[in-house]
């Protein structure tokens, strides 16, 4: 039975635009995108993300907005209150943050030893940053911290905020937000002044059309969709806490550019800084936290250059930890009956046991997953399962029901008059929206499963 008495609610439009960026904001906009900008062409890459963004993300979460705010109720319960057939695509969703959540935990609190690190550490971090962060995943022994203490910590915080509703979520990203921007424009600008950063603000600034083919495409259209969190149920369990008066056109808008705004950000922050010290850019946490720490010992004031970022980070991952889990605590409070601090504690235990083997897997514990590809069935290591579970398969999966729902079950035109508040707002563009919902954004989607299950493509 589903139970949505006493249902929390934003409080003002700055509280739900920002703990809606919050949420798409995330580690992938930060240590991920500035990677694939560099090895996908640059500015051009550029151009094409934002025009990803502009067609397939904006319209794939205004639709996600749409179901939400259309039920007041939870991923799974928004979409089986559009037909009782297809709540399996809010289903899906709660599943797929789930998953993402156990490992997410981890690498936040990842984020909390290096911000300890570089306060305490840096000389040893600095001595040898390979050996630093295998030694934190387990080389030396039982990951103790890295496994155990700081992502328990991150978790409690998550878990925390999440225990206020949605006055906690607000509060937290009213004031988390506008510091991660301060921080994010402030590393922007010292990176950009660094002697020889001026080749990489040409090379992100310098529009090249012929670096662009089909794999910087498909590489712009995944990291689109995974930075604004969708195929997760977050946009759907978030707008159900909109009352009906919120233009959640304007909100899309807002949302989207902000994250998009991130992303450019990290990109302009990450990219003149390894031109400047000769480091190439890469990717992930090896990238975040190991190879970066060249980049802030050869520079001037690089410890609190370094400091500052993984503060940065912190945010960015605390930000987007509560929405995920949000997602999971409304699903069991509405569908299972729970009380909010009990569905919070039992999803945050199970949340911690998982990722535990999330990173005793990576270098501690020979721990394996199965995955069947064109290569056949393997067996990578658990972390990079989950990994795969959720980027290759759950979550472009979640969103490709999410918008047939939208646009074959409910109706975009349903969809439009939920967007315009039932006309109160103007929709100029809502004859572009009924076509993308209905037919772009599943082909876009459907492309986003192949090149992930065929061809190995990680949208993340």
């Amino acid at each position: 039975m589903s139970t949505t008495e006493n249902r929390g609610q934003f409080g003002s439009k700055l509280g739900f635009i920002l703990s809606a960026a919050g949420s798409a904001v995330g580690l992938g906009n930060i240590w991920k995108f500035p990677g694939k900008a560099y090895n996908c062409g640059g500015g051009a890459f550029l151009l094409v993300y934002i025009i990803m963004v502009a067609l397939i993300g904006t319209t794939v979460m205004m639709a996600e907005f749409t179901v939400g705010r259309n039920a007041h109720k939870n991923a799974l319960g928004s979409f089986r209150a559009i037909s009782q057939k297809w709540g399996f695509a809010g289903g899906i969703g709660v599943l797929t943050g789930f998953i993402i959540l156990c490992y997410y935990c981890q690498v936040g609190g990842w984020t909390m030893k290096y911000i300890y690190a570089y306060i305490a550490e840096a000389k040893m971090v600095y001595a040898d940053p390979t050996a630093y962060f295998l030694g934190m995943l387990g080389a030396n022994g039982f990951p103790l911290q890295g496994a155990i203490i700081f992502p328990l910590i991150f978790l409690f915080l998550t878990a925390f905020i999440l225990s206020h509703g949605t006055a906690g979520i607000e509060k937290m990203s009213k004031v988390l937000m506008p510091l991660l921007f301060v921080l994010l424009i402030g590393l922007m600008i010292r990176s950009c002044t660094l002697p020889g950063a001026d080749a990489g603000l040409k090379y992100m600034l310098h529009v090249d059309f012929s670096t662009i083919n089909s794999n910087a495409i498909l590489v712009a259209l995944g990291q689109a969709f995974f930075s604004l969190s969708l195929g997760m149920g977050i946009m759907v369990t978030y707008a159900s806490y909109l009352s009906d008066e919120d233009n959640l056109i304007s909100n899309t808008g807002i949302v989207c550019v902000l994250d998009t705004l991130v992303a450019l950000f990290a990109g302009f922050m990450i990219i003149p800084a390894v031109f400047a010290t000769g480091i190439d850019p890469g990717m992930g946490g090896g990238f975040a936290f190991a190879t970066l720490a060249g980049v802030f010992e050869a520079i001037p004031g690089g410890t609190l250059f370094g400091l500052l970022f993984y503060f940065l980070l912190f945010f960015a991952a605390v930000t987007s930890s509560t929405s995920i889990m949000e997602g999971t605590i409304a699903f069991l409070i509405e569908e299972k009956g729970l009380k909010r601090n009990h569905a919070l504690l039992g999803t945050s235990v199970v949340v911690f046991i998982i990722g535990v083997f999330y990173t005793l897997s990576q270098v501690y514990m020979n721990i394996k997953g199965i995955w069947v590809s064109k290569n056949g069935i393997e067996y990578p290591i658990f972390g990079d399962f989950l990994e795969y579970l959720t980027d290759r398969l759950l979550l472009p999966l979640g969103a490709l029901f999410s918008v047939l729902c939208v646009g074959w079950v409910w109706s975009p035109e349903k969809s439009v008059e939920e967007a315009t508040s039932h006309g109160r707002f103007k929709f100029s563009l809502a004859p572009v929206y009924k076509f993308m919902v209905k037919i772009v954004d599943p082909i876009a989607i459907g492309v986003i499963i192949i090149a992930g299950l065929v061809f190995g493509l990680s949208i993340s």
